[in-house]
């Protein structure tokens, strides 16, 4: 089967070789009687006044090939590739992305343009001029901006995976998470999302449509709007999914609209998944596997040495749409473009370009936007000086599409990508060949492999580049750039004319400085009129209704418990003594000081569905109620008691390890010495049974007494300033060591890095400053901190239980009617579950081993604090996010990896299912069972770098459970 590339060319289509190995058809969605033209597909649902039959309009034909395959329109925009994924073998690999495909820039910024004029016509200007448009991380960052271009009123903002020092999150989504969040909100103007005009959201596909809910949900709890517009390259959501938006946004109050440059959907025989597996297997390993990786295929005589191109990027204009990026600034950069183009020519030139020769602008990930506007400048330089009489565009927004075809320099755009893809060198297979090469942005979730495809040429010579050009930001420039086997040494293999420029990372003001590049010259100073001021009055910074009825999600009222009346405030004075047992708590005075207020008189229990439903609804905060406390069964009493004398001396010795490590590197800080003593500092409630541990640990090794405090952190809402101001007027902040139970994905780590950070540059902190936000951890399964006990993910027994093991203390709640500023966070004390408290059975137990693991504690120790490079891994983060696109999750919240995660899942959530490692043994027991009480199942799988993961379930109403109440239902 061909399709149509361009200028008459016909070629094969590059999902061919999948759509025959597994039977696959894209199908296009049928046209509308009034289709005036064949190019976009726009619904709107929700409380619009569209016509019913507008809901699933798509403008555009819909005809099937001669092999029956269907999806003509869908073809030409779409290829097929395989990837390694339990949910989907397939990939939708588009052919006007310039991600992983190259293609002419005029084609990739013109497909944005046009939506982007489609979404300004559908709003009108007025509308338009209040809109802001939002494209997500990595693959739409640049079609997102091309979007705005379009629109051309608005100002554009994308998500980030980087996070950016001093720069607070004003929000994330997915994950919330990350940083807690994956996607990060950076906006250097805080208000630039609180306005009340439309917000439109960019994708480069919908395939289910949840990572954008997800957004909606999020950003509407914050910022409410009446409107948004949903854009995409192809809409291929299943009648289903479609049906989920339209209730969606009916339960949101708003209307949402859809555009796309077409719709349709990915017809899939039953067995796909089981033979795209055994097809990724087979080709991986096997003879047909292509030349990639960095392996050299250039046949020059020599690799070319990378030219580095000063472009003189404007000073003051930023490198793309992580901070904001406004009308005023698109004017500025395409005032610059000519002459940054003519830079490049300059150096690419000599390289005696024949007519006809294949010139590459190769973007790096999120740093879309302005490789893709280089490239288009380039080109229309190309075309402009043509000494074959080939036309010239004259300037950046150039044609540049028929260079080729008329004999002049072809240029072409796309980006590397973190996406790991099979390729497959066969002309009917999208992913032809693959270079690998390391991380080189210093990455905040830790080092890792990255891609570029179609970049080598593979067993054509035609498809080979005759130029590349790099294009990197000033935060990628590293010596892992430059290094052997890094990513311009993997391009040197494959041209013989190499480039590279460098787009300085833009630095928002008032953020720290970013160190310029030795080599980059002064930039030319360009002046950027003040960007727009947002519409309306900004939203607050936390939306907690007063009236409990105005948090009503998609199922209704959210559980908001109000304080009984006569109920006295918790805390008379801001800066209380901290609670202490018996009074507060079941542990002993001297274990522990609680920096919380006493809540033990106020209802703030839900039941655990109605809970999860209000919080995946976005009505509720998880921190704002409590789940109503399980009770064990006897049986599973009797496991526990089973686990606890199976591990104790493992915990014993994880215990002594950290403690160590932790007294050890104390030593080392600055003004420190051997006589100094650290001070405890847990993270309420999972670190405080672990803090007491090693705080038993300190006196029995080294007989000294540590100060132990547990303090409260909520994901999403930060540290508990209030206690941070105690410690500091009580103890050197200096001498605060954080400590926690395990790592999970290291959500809370990164929230306390933002949340200490943040602190201390607020006016809050009183003068407070020098916390450390490093955290001691019994268990890093995660490879995310430095300093632990173990980094194996096994069974601690305070994680099978709630507050009948931690003191009969709940979680911690935050919640504005009861916590005003200037007061501690506050937990319940739960005095009614004394009977069944086992809080001293475990601590005593694990106790009772020191003295036996005291010498390959210290060993442990020793070997850790020798140990040159202890940096976070961050693997266990990079698991979840592959976890959630695997099982169509699209949240890294619903994700919770490691032993001591999944069991919360279990106790405290509504559990979808677990995944297992095959052939994991006792330590899951507990897991197994609790699993089995709430009819959840167990999916054993291999690759799994955790003992286990719990998913929580991904779309849950209390429609989901069952009638007895049991979790899921598939």
């Amino acid at each position: 089967m061909t399709v149509d590339e361009g200028a008459g060319q016909r070629v094969m289509w590059s999902g061919q070789w999948v759509a025959d190995q597994l039977g696959i058809a894209l199908e296009d969605a049928p046209a509308a009687p009034d289709a005036p033209e064949a190019v976009a597909a726009v619904a709107a649902v929700g409380t619009s006044d569209a016509p019913a039959d507008q809901a699933s309009r798509a403008d555009q034909t819909s005809h099937a090939g001669p092999d029956g395959a269907g999806g003509g329109r869908l073809r030409e925009l779409l290829g097929l590739a395989l990837r390694r994924n339990p949910r989907r073998a397939h990939l939708l690999v588009s052919n006007v992305l310039g991600k992983h495909v190259p293609q002419r820039p005029a084609v990739v910024y013109g497909a944005g343009v046009r939506l982007g004029e489609r979404v300004r016509a559908l709003l009108g200007d007025a509308d338009a001029a209040r809109a802001v448009v939002l494209g997500y991380a990595e693959t739409a960052t640049g079609l997102g901006h091309s979007v705005a271009d379009g629109l051309a009123l608005a100002p554009y903002l994308h998500s980030t995976r980087r996070p950016v020092d001093g720069v607070r999150p004003v929000g994330g989504f997915e994950e919330e998470h990350s940083h807690a969040t994956s996607h990060l909100l950076l906006p250097e103007d805080p208000a630039l999302l609180a306005g009340n005009g439309p917000l439109v959201l960019v994708d480069d596909e919908f395939s289910t449509g949840r990572t954008v809910l997800n957004t909606i949900r999020t950003l509407h709890r914050r910022f409410p709007r009446e409107r948004y517009v949903v854009v995409a390259l192809v809409d291929m959501r299943s009648a289903a999914d479609r049906a989920d938006l339209d209730r969606f946004a009916a339960s949101l109050g708003a209307r949402v609209d859809l555009v796309a440059l077409a719709a349709g959907t990915v017809r899939l025989p039953a067995d796909v998944l089981a033979r795209g597996q055994a097809l990724v297997a087979e080709h991986e390993t096997g003879p047909a596997a292509p030349l990639s990786d960095g392996a050299p295929e250039h046949a020059g005589p020599a690799r070319p040495a990378p030219v580095r191109v000063a472009l003189d990027w404007p000073r003051g204009l930023p490198d793309g749409g992580r901070h904001g990026f406004t009308p005023a600034h698109r004017r500025a950069l395409d005032a610059a473009l000519p002459d940054m183009a003519r830079r490049l020519a300059r150096v690419v030139r000599p390289a005696r370009l024949a007519p006809g020769a294949r010139v590459l602008v190769l973007g790096f990930e999120e740093l879309m936007y302005a490789p893709l506007r280089l490239a288009e400048a380039l080109q229309a330089e190309f075309d402009h000086t043509a000494t074959d009489g080939a036309s010239g565009a004259g300037g950046a927004s150039g044609a540049g599409g028929a260079s080729s075809a008329a004999g002049g320099v072809e240029v072409r755009y796309s980006t590397t990508t973190r996406s790991p893809v099979l390729a497959l060198d066969d002309p009917g297979y999208a992913i032809r060949t693959r270079l690998t090469f390391p991380a080189h942005d210093a990455p905040a979730d830790g080092p890792g492999p990255r891609y570029a495809y179609n970049v080598a040429p593979g067993s054509d010579p035609a498809r080979r580049f005759d130029a590349i050009v790099a294009v990197v930001d000033s935060a990628a420039d590293t010596p892992a750039l430059h290094a052997p086997g890094g990513l311009l040494d993997a391009l040197a293999a494959q041209t013989p004319c190499l480039v590279y420029a460098v787009v300085p990372s833009y630095v928002p003001t008032g953020a720290a400085d970013v160190p310029a590049t030795a080599a980059e010259p002064a930039p030319v100073e360009v002046a950027i009129p003040a960007r727009r001021a947002p519409q309306g009055p900004p939203a607050p910074a936390t939306a907690v209704p007063a009236d409990p009825a105005q948090a009503a999600g998609p199922a209704g009222p959210a559980p908001a418990p109000r304080t009984p009346a006569g109920v006295p405030d918790r805390q008379a004075s801001p800066m209380q003594d901290p609670l202490r047992g018996p009074d507060f708590s079941s542990y002993a005075a001297d274990e522990v000081g609680w920096l919380l207020q006493d809540f033990s008189e106020v209802t703030l229990e839900a039941p655990i569905e109605e809970r999860e439903e209000a919080i995946q609804g976005g009505g509720a905060h998880y921190a704002e109620s409590l789940p109503i406390e399980y009770q064990p069964s006897d049986a599973y009493q009797d496991l526990f008691r089973s686990a606890l004398q199976t591990s104790a001396a493992r915990i014993a010795r994880a215990v002594g390890a950290v403690t160590e490590t932790l007294l050890a590197e104390h030593q080392d800080r600055p003004g420190r010495g051997p006589d100094s003593r650290p001070v405890l500092v847990s993270l309420a409630r999972a670190g405080t049974p672990v803090g007491v541990l090693m705080r038993r640990w300190a006196q029995h090794a080294h007989g000294i007494d540590l100060p132990h405090y547990a303090i409260s952190i909520v994901r999403g809402r930060g540290i508990d300033t209030a206690a941070l101001r105690w410690l500091a007027r009580h103890h050197d902040p200096v001498d605060v060591v954080f400590v926690d139970g395990w790592t999970g994905k290291g959500a809370i780590t990164r929230e306390l890095a933002a949340a200490i950070e943040e602190f201390e540059a607020s006016e809050a902190a009183d003068g407070a400053r020098g916390f450390d936000p490093r955290i001691a951890v019994l268990a890093d399964p995660g490879g995310c901190v430095r300093t632990y006990g173990t980094r194996e993910d096994f069974l601690i027994p305070s994680a099978c239980l709630n507050s009948t093991v931690s003191g009969l203390v709940s979680r911690t709640v935050l919640r504005a009617d009861l916590v005003r500023p200037g007061q501690f966070h506050g937990a319940k004390f739960y005095r009614e579950l004394a009977d069944a408290d086992l809080s001293a059975l475990f601590l005593d137990t694990v106790t009772a081993r020191f003295a036996e693991v005291a010498d390959a504690a210290a060993r442990d120790a020793k070997e850790l604090i020798a140990t040159p490079h202890r940096a976070p891994t961050w693997e266990g983060w990079a698991a979840v996010e592959r976890i959630s696109e695997e099982y169509g999750i699209h949240d890294v919240n619903l994700v919770k990896p490691g032993v001591g995660e999944t069991s919360r899942v279990l106790l405290r959530r509504v559990p979808w299912k677990v995944l297992a490692r095959r052939g994991a043994g006792p330590d899951l027991d507990h897991v197994r069972m609790l699993a089995e009480q709430r009819g959840v199942p167990v999916e054993e799988v291999d690759d799994l770098p955790y003992s286990c993961v719990g998913l929580i379930h991904p779309r849950y109403t209390r429609a989901a459970t069952g009638a007895d109440g049991r979790a899921v239902a598939q």
